[in-house]
């Protein structure tokens, strides 16, 4: 009768541990599903950045370089000088120009000044029209020559070649003596102000992700994550079955596989904070995580670091690095190479060119009563002799 009771006993354990292992099993697989599957995290997350591609407006030699490969820069500051010679002497010539039409300006305003104060007696309409139109004519010539001027101005302010943002100097092939074609790529400056995470999660994990969620993106080799939000979601990725084919109808692929892959759809995260003393370098990948995973990922990390905190050798932090977390970047120190820029001769003076205009051009002379006009032809001078 013991031994019944003892083989039942047994046979209840072993159902009992059986149902455990089984339950355990059962939630050993919830979890992993839900980690797996349905939590909004992903392996594939890359840092990345705009590139300010510069190129200069105006074509010419270099003959200065003052910068160096990787080297940081502030919107503003020069990277190259185009050799500046052709364009001062462009200056020079438009400047001289607006000089030219400006006294030509002058002169035909008086003349058409005087003709008008002369009543019709003394001139015709006709010849009134032809001054006026002529004073026109030499505004507009003015007001061309002053266009050029500040055309060849900026051009001259253009020879340097300036930084549009914050950022590094990448990939630099320029050097001293090479020509810079207007509208050819120079120099490559990477935006400092611009960093930002794309993490690429599966599409079964989208409907737990929304804009506005907190994320943290962890880059391998580094224990501390990057803070940040989801700023905005992909609304389309490509899909092979949309190309069209014959008379424009869509190309579908008829091969289906048992096997079917999650889409990926790119999330952007803005990066809000930065750990001390970690260099973001695009194309780096990234662990990221959103929305609650992030933070029991931090309560975790948190646990695990007062856990060594405890157990581990005291150490004490250097106070000249304590602080907020913050990413600084310094500046180095580069060589300036150049090459001889030929100056313009100083030319003559201009009065020296024109030795002036003759005092009063601008008043209208005065007409006597009878007087003849001495600015009317000969054929109105000889009809007011007869009369």
């Amino acid at each position: 009768m013991a031994d019944k009771r003892t083989t039942r006993g047994r046979r209840l354990l072993r159902l009992l541990a059986t149902a455990l292992v089984l339950v355990l099993a059962a939630l050993a697989a919830l979890v992993v599903w839900e980690y797996y599957v349905t939590a909004p995290w992903t392996r594939d997350g890359r840092v990345r950045v705009q590139v300010a591609s510069i190129a200069p407006q105006v074509s010419g030699q270099i003959t200065e370089l003052r910068v160096v490969d990787n080297q940081f820069v502030r919107r503003g500051d020069v990277l190259f000088v185009i050799d500046p010679y052709d364009f001062r002497i462009a200056l020079d010539s438009a400047r001289a120009e607006v000089e030219n039409r400006a006294a030509d300006l002058q002169v035909k305003r008086a003349q058409a000044a005087r003709r008008e104060a002369l009543t019709t007696i003394s001139t015709s309409i006709e010849e009134k029209q032809q001054f006026a139109g002529t004073a026109k004519q030499a505004e507009a010539a003015y007001a061309s020559a002053q266009a050029q001027a500040a055309q060849a101005e900026i051009n001259l302010r253009r020879t340097e070649v300036r930084s549009p943002v914050n950022g590094y100097v990448t990939n630099l092939l320029l050097r001293v003596g090479d020509y810079a074609t207007a509208g050819t790529r120079s120099v490559s400056v990477i935006d400092a102000d611009s960093y930002w995470i794309d993490g690429y999660f599966e599409e079964t994990k989208m409907a737990r992700i929304r804009v506005g969620d907190d994320a943290a993106a962890a880059l391998m080799g580094y224990a501390e994550p990057i803070r940040g939000r989801v700023e905005s979601i992909t609304r389309g990725i490509s899909t092979a079955n949309a190309a069209p084919s014959t008379q424009g109808l869509p190309s579908v692929d008829p091969v289906y596989t048992w096997v079917r892959l999650a889409q990926r759809v790119p999330v952007r995260i803005r990066i809000e904070a930065v750990p001390r003393d970690m260099p973001l370098v695009a194309g780096m990948t990234a662990t990221v995580s959103v929305g609650d995973y992030a933070r029991q990922g931090d309560r975790l990390r948190d646990a695990f670091s007062a856990l060594v905190a405890r157990i581990g050798p005291r150490t004490t932090r250097d106070p000249a690095v304590s602080g907020p977390e913050v990413t600084t970047t310094t500046r180095g120190a580069s060589t300036v190479s150049r090459l001889p820029v030929p100056e313009p001769k100083a030319g003559l003076s201009a009065d020296e060119v024109a030795p002036g205009i003759a005092p009063g051009i601008n008043q209208a002379p005065e007409e006597a009563p009878g007087a003849p006009d001495r600015h009317r032809t000969g054929a109105g001078r000889a009809r007011d002799a007869r009369d």
